[in-house]
């Protein structure tokens, strides 16, 4: 049965990619003490401060109970400050604490360091950014998908 070798799936290489990418933003990311979907939620909050939790779950294509546990790692330990809105007490607001901010400046360098890295392999930058781009398509198409 060809369809079920894992050669021929889909959505093997987009798995392997991914692990593949968040090992090498391993390194760095220890460096600063944080995980990769922490570092996500960071960025999420380094676009846009203030923002709902359901807010940072769209971003992030994660359901709710994943990003709550995960929010409430950072805010033990020191990133963000989460706090009931004052217009609907259902709703939770994300705000990054002075910590939070601080990380955003030794962030800075990691998608240079990563992209230094790819620079001395096979990859050629525009193909990089074509494949960001194709992937941003696919991702919009199948967020439609029910």
């Amino acid at each position: 049965m060809e369809q079920l070798k894992l050669e021929n799936q889909i959505c093997f290489p987009f798995y392997a990619i991914s692990r593949l990418i968040t090992r090498a933003y391993q390194p760095y990311l220890d460096k600063l003490g944080i995980t990769y979907p922490q570092y996500l939620v960071l960025m999420v909050l380094w676009e846009k401060d203030d923002v709902s939790v359901q807010n940072i779950t769209d971003k992030l294509i994660l359901n709710t109970n994943t990003v709550t546990p995960l929010l409430k790692r950072m805010e033990g330990m020191g990133m963000i400050l989460r706090q009931r809105a004052k217009d609907d007490e259902r709703k939770v607001i994300i705000r990054l604490t002075e910590m939070g901010n601080s990380l955003k400046k030794e962030a800075a360098f990691i998608p240079e360091k990563l992209m230094g890295n790819i620079a001395y392999s096979e990859v050629n930058l525009e193909e990089l950014i074509a494949t960001r781009n194709k992937l941003q398509e696919w991702i919009s198409c199948l967020g439609n998908l029910k």
